[in-house]
Protein backbone atom coordinates (compact mmCIF):
# COMPACT_ATOMS: atom_id res chain seq x y z
CA UNK A 1 0.00 0.00 0.00
CA UNK A 2 1.53 3.33 -1.18
CA UNK A 3 1.71 6.41 1.60
CA UNK A 4 -0.30 9.70 0.76
CA UNK A 5 0.32 13.17 1.15
CA UNK A 6 -2.60 12.77 3.72
CA UNK A 7 -1.11 9.34 5.14
CA UNK A 8 -1.79 5.81 4.84
CA UNK A 9 -4.69 4.13 3.79
CA UNK A 10 -7.28 3.89 6.72
CA UNK A 11 -9.33 0.88 7.75
CA UNK A 12 -12.50 1.66 5.45
CA UNK A 13 -9.54 2.03 2.78
CA UNK A 14 -8.33 -1.51 2.98
CA UNK A 15 -11.47 -2.47 3.02
CA UNK A 16 -12.56 -0.99 0.14
CA UNK A 17 -9.50 -2.66 -1.96
CA UNK A 18 -9.92 -5.72 -0.66
CA UNK A 19 -13.48 -6.08 -0.91
CA UNK A 20 -14.08 -5.14 -4.52
CA UNK A 21 -13.16 -8.33 -5.58
CA UNK A 22 -17.21 -9.22 -4.47
CA UNK A 23 -18.70 -6.87 -6.27
CA UNK A 24 -16.32 -7.38 -9.28
CA UNK A 25 -17.76 -10.00 -11.26
CA UNK A 26 -21.60 -8.72 -11.66
CA UNK A 27 -20.34 -5.19 -12.20
CA UNK A 28 -18.19 -7.06 -15.04
CA UNK A 29 -21.43 -8.91 -16.64
CA UNK A 30 -23.23 -5.78 -16.53
CA UNK A 31 -20.65 -3.60 -17.71
CA UNK A 32 -20.46 -6.29 -21.07
CA UNK A 33 -24.28 -6.77 -21.11
CA UNK A 34 -24.34 -2.77 -21.49
CA UNK A 35 -21.89 -2.71 -24.19
CA UNK A 36 -23.03 -5.12 -26.81
CA UNK A 37 -26.67 -3.09 -26.70
CA UNK A 38 -25.74 0.30 -26.60
CA UNK A 39 -28.60 2.99 -26.98
CA UNK A 40 -28.59 6.62 -28.35
CA UNK A 41 -29.67 9.48 -26.56
CA UNK A 42 -33.50 10.07 -25.48
CA UNK A 43 -33.52 6.05 -26.21
CA UNK A 44 -32.07 4.25 -23.72
CA UNK A 45 -35.04 2.60 -22.49
CA UNK A 46 -33.28 -1.06 -21.77
CA UNK A 47 -30.15 0.85 -21.00
CA UNK A 48 -32.28 1.72 -17.59
CA UNK A 49 -34.28 -1.41 -16.86
CA UNK A 50 -30.71 -3.21 -16.87
CA UNK A 51 -29.36 -0.61 -14.39
CA UNK A 52 -32.40 -0.60 -12.89
CA UNK A 53 -32.80 -4.28 -12.54
CA UNK A 54 -29.47 -4.53 -11.00
CA UNK A 55 -29.94 -2.10 -8.22
CA UNK A 56 -33.08 -3.41 -7.04
CA UNK A 57 -31.33 -6.56 -6.99
CA UNK A 58 -28.50 -4.63 -4.66
CA UNK A 59 -31.43 -3.40 -2.52
CA UNK A 60 -32.10 0.21 -3.32
CA UNK A 61 -34.94 1.96 -3.94
CA UNK A 62 -35.42 2.59 -7.84
CA UNK A 63 -37.87 5.26 -9.57
CA UNK A 64 -37.60 5.16 -13.20
CA UNK A 65 -38.93 7.25 -16.24
CA UNK A 66 -37.56 10.31 -14.80
CA UNK A 67 -36.82 12.92 -17.16
CA UNK A 68 -37.18 10.51 -20.55
CA UNK A 69 -35.88 7.40 -19.58
CA UNK A 70 -33.38 8.62 -16.44
CA UNK A 71 -33.50 6.35 -12.98
CA UNK A 72 -33.30 7.52 -9.52
CA UNK A 73 -32.03 4.77 -6.83
CA UNK A 74 -31.57 5.60 -3.34
CA UNK A 75 -29.80 2.92 -0.59
CA UNK A 76 -30.84 4.45 2.15
CA UNK A 77 -29.02 3.31 5.81
CA UNK A 78 -29.74 5.43 8.43
CA UNK A 79 -29.39 9.28 9.39
CA UNK A 80 -26.76 11.12 7.49
CA UNK A 81 -25.75 12.70 4.05
CA UNK A 82 -27.39 11.87 1.27
CA UNK A 83 -24.53 12.02 -1.65
CA UNK A 84 -25.27 11.73 -5.12
CA UNK A 85 -23.43 9.47 -7.68
CA UNK A 86 -24.16 10.24 -11.34
CA UNK A 87 -23.58 7.96 -14.39
CA UNK A 88 -24.85 8.11 -17.99
CA UNK A 89 -26.99 5.79 -19.97
CA UNK A 90 -26.43 7.31 -23.58
CA UNK A 91 -24.57 5.25 -26.54
CA UNK A 92 -23.11 7.36 -29.20
CA UNK A 93 -23.53 7.33 -33.49
CA UNK A 94 -20.57 5.31 -34.37
CA UNK A 95 -19.74 2.12 -36.12
CA UNK A 96 -18.07 0.03 -33.52
CA UNK A 97 -14.21 -1.16 -34.52
CA UNK A 98 -13.25 -3.14 -32.01
CA UNK A 99 -13.47 -6.41 -32.66
CA UNK A 100 -14.10 -7.27 -28.97
CA UNK A 101 -16.84 -10.64 -28.38
CA UNK A 102 -18.88 -7.85 -26.68
CA UNK A 103 -19.33 -5.20 -29.03
CA UNK A 104 -21.86 -3.62 -30.05
CA UNK A 105 -24.89 -5.25 -31.65
CA UNK A 106 -26.78 -2.15 -32.42
CA UNK A 107 -26.07 -1.23 -36.11
CA UNK A 108 -24.37 2.61 -35.97
CA UNK A 109 -24.58 3.46 -32.12
CA UNK A 110 -21.69 1.94 -29.93
CA UNK A 111 -20.62 3.08 -26.57
CA UNK A 112 -17.43 4.98 -27.50
CA UNK A 113 -17.32 6.94 -24.50
CA UNK A 114 -17.08 5.12 -21.68
CA UNK A 115 -20.75 5.31 -20.39
CA UNK A 116 -21.50 1.55 -19.99
CA UNK A 117 -18.16 1.77 -17.68
CA UNK A 118 -19.75 4.69 -15.78
CA UNK A 119 -23.03 2.61 -15.45
CA UNK A 120 -21.03 -0.67 -14.02
CA UNK A 121 -18.80 1.12 -11.42
CA UNK A 122 -21.70 3.29 -10.25
CA UNK A 123 -23.88 -0.35 -9.72
CA UNK A 124 -20.54 -2.02 -8.05
CA UNK A 125 -19.96 1.20 -5.61
CA UNK A 126 -23.70 0.75 -4.55
CA UNK A 127 -23.46 -3.29 -3.97
CA UNK A 128 -20.27 -2.82 -2.24
CA UNK A 129 -22.27 -0.13 0.09
CA UNK A 130 -25.37 -2.17 0.46
CA UNK A 131 -22.70 -5.15 1.52
CA UNK A 132 -21.38 -2.84 4.29
CA UNK A 133 -23.88 -1.13 6.08
CA UNK A 134 -21.94 -1.33 9.34
CA UNK A 135 -19.06 1.17 8.01
CA UNK A 136 -21.33 4.15 6.95
CA UNK A 137 -24.56 5.99 7.80
CA UNK A 138 -26.91 8.16 5.15
CA UNK A 139 -28.39 8.11 1.81
CA UNK A 140 -26.66 6.92 -1.48
CA UNK A 141 -28.21 8.18 -4.75
CA UNK A 142 -27.31 6.76 -8.23
CA UNK A 143 -28.61 9.06 -10.61
CA UNK A 144 -28.81 7.29 -14.26
CA UNK A 145 -28.66 9.84 -16.53
CA UNK A 146 -30.12 9.93 -19.94
CA UNK A 147 -28.97 12.17 -23.16
CA UNK A 148 -25.66 13.12 -21.71
CA UNK A 149 -24.36 13.04 -25.05
CA UNK A 150 -26.74 15.90 -26.41
CA UNK A 151 -26.89 18.08 -23.32
CA UNK A 152 -30.05 17.61 -23.06
CA UNK A 153 -30.42 14.95 -20.14
CA UNK A 154 -29.45 16.65 -16.68
CA UNK A 155 -31.70 19.76 -17.38
CA UNK A 156 -34.32 17.27 -18.31
CA UNK A 157 -34.07 15.64 -14.89
CA UNK A 158 -34.18 18.60 -13.18
CA UNK A 159 -36.87 19.96 -14.25
CA UNK A 160 -39.04 16.95 -13.86
CA UNK A 161 -37.85 17.74 -10.16
CA UNK A 162 -34.82 15.69 -9.17
CA UNK A 163 -34.18 18.04 -6.05
CA UNK A 164 -38.28 18.16 -5.20
CA UNK A 165 -39.25 14.59 -5.66
CA UNK A 166 -36.03 12.87 -4.31
CA UNK A 167 -33.52 13.91 -1.54
CA UNK A 168 -31.91 17.10 -1.93
CA UNK A 169 -28.16 15.79 -2.28
CA UNK A 170 -25.15 17.26 -0.30
CA UNK A 171 -22.80 16.54 -3.36
CA UNK A 172 -22.99 14.86 -6.48
CA UNK A 173 -20.00 13.13 -7.72
CA UNK A 174 -19.07 11.73 -11.37
CA UNK A 175 -16.43 10.54 -12.38
CA UNK A 176 -15.30 9.44 -16.32
CA UNK A 177 -12.64 7.48 -18.14
CA UNK A 178 -9.95 8.84 -19.73
CA UNK A 179 -7.16 7.22 -22.08
CA UNK A 180 -4.69 7.27 -18.95
CA UNK A 181 -3.19 4.13 -17.25
CA UNK A 182 -5.81 1.88 -15.04
CA UNK A 183 -5.12 2.97 -11.09
CA UNK A 184 -4.62 6.75 -11.82
CA UNK A 185 -7.12 8.77 -11.22
CA UNK A 186 -6.89 13.04 -12.34
CA UNK A 187 -8.63 16.31 -10.75
CA UNK A 188 -8.49 19.11 -11.61
CA UNK A 189 -9.07 22.75 -9.51
CA UNK A 190 -10.78 25.33 -11.59
CA UNK A 191 -13.19 24.43 -14.66
CA UNK A 192 -12.86 20.89 -15.86
CA UNK A 193 -14.85 20.88 -19.18
CA UNK A 194 -16.21 23.78 -21.07
CA UNK A 195 -19.65 25.95 -21.60
CA UNK A 196 -20.81 24.68 -24.85
CA UNK A 197 -23.98 26.13 -27.38
CA UNK A 198 -25.05 23.93 -30.04
CA UNK A 199 -26.18 26.10 -33.24
CA UNK A 200 -28.65 25.36 -35.74
CA UNK A 201 -28.80 27.28 -38.99
CA UNK A 202 -31.27 26.62 -41.75
CA UNK A 203 -30.41 29.38 -44.90
CA UNK A 204 -33.02 29.75 -47.39
CA UNK A 205 -32.40 29.86 -51.02
CA UNK A 206 -34.32 29.59 -54.07
CA UNK A 207 -33.76 26.47 -56.18
CA UNK A 208 -33.32 25.65 -59.95
CA UNK A 209 -31.27 23.85 -62.62
CA UNK A 210 -27.57 24.04 -61.95
CA UNK A 211 -27.04 25.69 -65.65
CA UNK A 212 -29.16 28.59 -64.33
CA UNK A 213 -27.47 29.52 -61.12
CA UNK A 214 -28.95 33.24 -62.41
CA UNK A 215 -32.59 32.02 -62.04
CA UNK A 216 -31.46 31.16 -58.32
CA UNK A 217 -30.17 32.16 -54.51
CA UNK A 218 -27.70 29.26 -54.43
CA UNK A 219 -27.85 28.68 -50.66
CA UNK A 220 -24.79 26.37 -50.77
CA UNK A 221 -22.52 29.14 -51.64
CA UNK A 222 -23.85 31.30 -48.91
CA UNK A 223 -23.24 28.31 -46.50
CA UNK A 224 -19.87 28.28 -47.47
CA UNK A 225 -19.18 32.04 -47.06
CA UNK A 226 -20.71 31.73 -43.27
CA UNK A 227 -18.45 28.71 -42.54
CA UNK A 228 -15.67 31.34 -43.36
CA UNK A 229 -16.52 34.18 -42.22
CA UNK A 230 -17.42 32.03 -38.66
CA UNK A 231 -13.48 31.72 -38.25
CA UNK A 232 -12.84 35.04 -37.87
CA UNK A 233 -15.02 34.95 -34.93
CA UNK A 234 -12.28 33.06 -32.45
CA UNK A 235 -9.08 35.25 -34.56
CA UNK A 236 -10.59 38.49 -35.15
CA UNK A 237 -13.55 38.85 -32.11
CA UNK A 238 -11.87 36.77 -28.94
CA UNK A 239 -8.94 37.42 -26.81
CA UNK A 240 -6.37 35.02 -28.04
CA UNK A 241 -5.40 33.88 -24.20
CA UNK A 242 -9.06 33.34 -23.86
CA UNK A 243 -9.83 29.66 -25.49
CA UNK A 244 -12.68 29.67 -27.69
CA UNK A 245 -13.78 26.72 -30.27
CA UNK A 246 -16.32 27.07 -33.26
CA UNK A 247 -17.07 23.91 -35.05
CA UNK A 248 -19.16 23.54 -37.83
CA UNK A 249 -19.62 19.77 -37.68
CA UNK A 250 -22.62 19.44 -40.20
CA UNK A 251 -23.62 21.05 -43.95
CA UNK A 252 -26.40 19.88 -45.71
CA UNK A 253 -27.66 20.76 -48.72
CA UNK A 254 -29.34 19.45 -51.94
CA UNK A 255 -29.32 15.61 -53.85
CA UNK A 256 -27.77 15.59 -56.77
CA UNK A 257 -25.35 17.67 -58.79
CA UNK A 258 -27.19 19.07 -61.21
CA UNK A 259 -29.93 21.16 -58.89
CA UNK A 260 -29.85 23.70 -56.76
CA UNK A 261 -30.95 23.27 -53.49
CA UNK A 262 -33.66 25.80 -51.56
CA UNK A 263 -31.57 25.28 -47.97
CA UNK A 264 -28.38 24.50 -46.42
CA UNK A 265 -28.44 23.46 -43.10
CA UNK A 266 -25.56 23.66 -40.54
CA UNK A 267 -24.99 22.42 -37.59
CA UNK A 268 -22.45 24.52 -35.44
CA UNK A 269 -20.73 23.60 -31.46
CA UNK A 270 -19.42 26.44 -29.35
CA UNK A 271 -16.43 26.01 -26.96
CA UNK A 272 -15.06 28.02 -24.46
CA UNK A 273 -14.41 28.34 -20.22
CA UNK A 274 -16.91 32.10 -19.85
CA UNK A 275 -20.85 31.41 -20.05
CA UNK A 276 -20.57 35.45 -21.09
CA UNK A 277 -18.28 34.85 -24.12
CA UNK A 278 -20.25 31.43 -24.70
CA UNK A 279 -23.47 34.12 -25.05
CA UNK A 280 -21.14 36.59 -27.14
CA UNK A 281 -20.37 34.11 -29.29
CA UNK A 282 -23.85 32.73 -30.13
CA UNK A 283 -25.09 36.49 -30.83
CA UNK A 284 -21.65 36.61 -33.22
CA UNK A 285 -22.88 33.41 -34.97
CA UNK A 286 -26.59 34.90 -35.26
CA UNK A 287 -25.41 38.03 -36.62
CA UNK A 288 -23.11 36.37 -39.31
CA UNK A 289 -25.64 34.60 -40.72
CA UNK A 290 -27.82 37.05 -41.21
CA UNK A 291 -25.01 39.32 -42.94
CA UNK A 292 -24.53 36.71 -45.45
CA UNK A 293 -27.84 35.94 -46.38
CA UNK A 294 -28.70 39.29 -46.25
CA UNK A 295 -25.63 39.74 -48.69
CA UNK A 296 -26.76 36.71 -50.68
CA UNK A 297 -30.29 38.45 -51.39
CA UNK A 298 -31.64 35.13 -49.67
CA UNK A 299 -35.78 35.23 -49.88
CA UNK A 300 -36.44 34.47 -46.14
CA UNK A 301 -34.80 35.39 -42.70
CA UNK A 302 -32.75 32.31 -41.82
CA UNK A 303 -33.34 30.43 -38.96
CA UNK A 304 -30.73 29.94 -35.75
CA UNK A 305 -31.75 27.47 -32.75
CA UNK A 306 -29.96 27.97 -29.76
CA UNK A 307 -29.35 24.54 -27.99
CA UNK A 308 -28.42 22.96 -25.88
CA UNK A 309 -26.27 24.72 -23.85
CA UNK A 310 -24.32 23.44 -21.12
CA UNK A 311 -22.54 25.69 -18.27
CA UNK A 312 -18.82 25.18 -17.72
CA UNK A 313 -17.68 22.33 -15.13
CA UNK A 314 -16.24 23.40 -11.92
CA UNK A 315 -15.81 21.44 -8.80
CA UNK A 316 -16.64 23.58 -5.42
CA UNK A 317 -13.45 23.92 -3.93
CA UNK A 318 -13.89 21.76 -0.58
CA UNK A 319 -15.67 19.22 -1.38
CA UNK A 320 -13.21 18.26 -3.97
CA UNK A 321 -10.58 18.78 -1.52
CA UNK A 322 -12.18 16.36 0.29
CA UNK A 323 -13.01 14.08 -2.44
CA UNK A 324 -9.12 14.31 -3.50
CA UNK A 325 -7.91 13.10 -0.22
CA UNK A 326 -9.69 10.62 -0.14
CA UNK A 327 -8.23 9.43 -3.44
CA UNK A 328 -4.96 10.22 -2.21
CA UNK A 329 -5.49 7.69 1.42
CA UNK A 330 -6.65 5.00 -1.27
CA UNK A 331 -4.13 5.21 -4.27
CA UNK A 332 -1.21 7.41 -2.87
CA UNK A 333 -0.30 10.57 -3.60
CA UNK A 334 2.04 9.54 -7.42
CA UNK A 335 -1.58 8.30 -8.80
CA UNK A 336 -4.00 11.30 -8.07
CA UNK A 337 -2.95 13.68 -11.03
CA UNK A 338 -3.69 16.89 -11.35
CA UNK A 339 -5.17 18.06 -15.34
CA UNK A 340 -5.75 20.88 -17.09
CA UNK A 341 -9.22 22.31 -18.29
CA UNK A 342 -10.50 20.88 -21.85
CA UNK A 343 -12.76 21.64 -24.17
CA UNK A 344 -14.51 18.44 -24.07
CA UNK A 345 -18.42 19.77 -22.50
CA UNK A 346 -20.92 18.00 -20.43
CA UNK A 347 -23.92 19.25 -18.98
CA UNK A 348 -23.18 17.74 -15.35
CA UNK A 349 -22.70 21.07 -14.48
CA UNK A 350 -26.11 21.73 -14.03
CA UNK A 351 -26.15 19.61 -11.27
CA UNK A 352 -25.21 22.39 -9.27
CA UNK A 353 -28.51 24.53 -9.78
CA UNK A 354 -29.44 25.78 -6.00
CA UNK A 355 -26.21 25.35 -4.60
CA UNK A 356 -25.53 21.64 -4.53
CA UNK A 357 -21.59 21.25 -4.87
CA UNK A 358 -20.27 18.89 -7.29
CA UNK A 359 -17.07 17.32 -7.99
CA UNK A 360 -16.54 15.36 -11.67
CA UNK A 361 -12.61 13.31 -11.99
CA UNK A 362 -10.98 11.41 -14.47
CA UNK A 363 -10.57 8.03 -13.67
CA UNK A 364 -7.61 5.82 -15.89
CA UNK A 365 -8.97 2.71 -18.35
CA UNK A 366 -5.66 1.86 -20.54
CA UNK A 367 -4.28 -1.45 -19.29
CA UNK A 368 -0.73 -1.06 -17.99
CA UNK A 369 0.51 -3.09 -20.92
CA UNK A 370 -0.73 -1.55 -23.32
CA UNK A 371 0.00 2.03 -21.84
CA UNK A 372 3.75 0.72 -21.58
CA UNK A 373 3.20 -0.47 -25.41
CA UNK A 374 2.05 2.72 -26.73
CA UNK A 375 4.48 4.87 -28.30
CA UNK A 376 5.78 8.28 -27.19
CA UNK A 377 8.08 9.03 -24.09
CA UNK A 378 5.56 11.48 -22.17
CA UNK A 379 2.05 11.09 -21.30
CA UNK A 380 1.14 13.73 -23.96
CA UNK A 381 2.43 11.47 -26.55
CA UNK A 382 1.08 8.35 -25.76
CA UNK A 383 -2.82 9.45 -24.87
CA UNK A 384 -2.17 10.89 -28.54
CA UNK A 385 -1.45 7.42 -29.73
CA UNK A 386 -3.89 5.72 -28.28
CA UNK A 387 -7.45 5.29 -29.25
CA UNK A 388 -10.10 8.56 -27.64
CA UNK A 389 -13.16 8.68 -26.48
CA UNK A 390 -15.47 9.03 -29.37
CA UNK A 391 -13.53 6.86 -31.78
CA UNK A 392 -14.93 3.67 -33.36
CA UNK A 393 -11.88 1.60 -31.92
CA UNK A 394 -12.06 2.91 -28.11
CA UNK A 395 -11.93 0.70 -25.85
CA UNK A 396 -11.25 0.27 -22.47
CA UNK A 397 -9.85 -2.23 -20.13
CA UNK A 398 -12.54 -3.51 -18.37
CA UNK A 399 -11.31 -5.69 -15.37
CA UNK A 400 -8.83 -2.85 -14.18
CA UNK A 401 -10.73 -0.08 -15.30
CA UNK A 402 -14.31 -1.26 -12.81
CA UNK A 403 -11.83 -2.39 -10.18
CA UNK A 404 -10.77 1.22 -9.54
CA UNK A 405 -13.83 2.89 -10.89
CA UNK A 406 -15.72 1.13 -8.17
CA UNK A 407 -13.13 2.04 -5.64
CA UNK A 408 -12.80 5.38 -6.61
CA UNK A 409 -16.61 6.22 -6.27
CA UNK A 410 -16.71 4.09 -2.98
CA UNK A 411 -14.38 6.32 -1.64
CA UNK A 412 -15.43 8.90 -2.83
CA UNK A 413 -18.74 8.28 -1.32
CA UNK A 414 -17.23 7.82 2.19
CA UNK A 415 -15.85 10.73 2.11
CA UNK A 416 -19.01 12.04 3.12
CA UNK A 417 -21.07 8.82 4.52
CA UNK A 418 -18.60 6.85 6.33
CA UNK A 419 -19.28 6.66 9.60
CA UNK A 420 -16.53 8.98 11.42
CA UNK A 421 -17.43 11.46 8.94
CA UNK A 422 -21.10 11.39 10.10
CA UNK A 423 -20.28 11.41 13.49
CA UNK A 424 -17.74 14.69 12.88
Amino acid sequence: METGATGTASVIDRTVLADVADVLPEALSLYKALHAAPEPSGHERETARLLATRLRETGCEVTTGVGGHGIVALLGNGPGPVVALRAELDALPVTEATGLPYASRTSGVMHACGHDAHLACAAGAAAWLAARRDLWSGTLMIIGQPAEETLAGARALLDDGLYARFPRPDVVLAQHVAPLPCGVVAHGPGPLTSATAVVRVVIPGRGGHGATPHLTVDPVVTAAHVVQRLQTVVSRENNPFEPLVVTVGTLHAGTVPNVIPDRAELGISIRCYDDDRLDRTVAAVRRIVQAECAAAGCPEEPLVNVGPVAPVTVNDPAAAARVRAAHTRLLGERRVLTTPPMLASEDFGLFGADGVPTVYWFLGSIAAGDWRAAPGRTPQEKTAALPANHAPDFALSPDATLRHGITAATSAALSWLGREHCAG
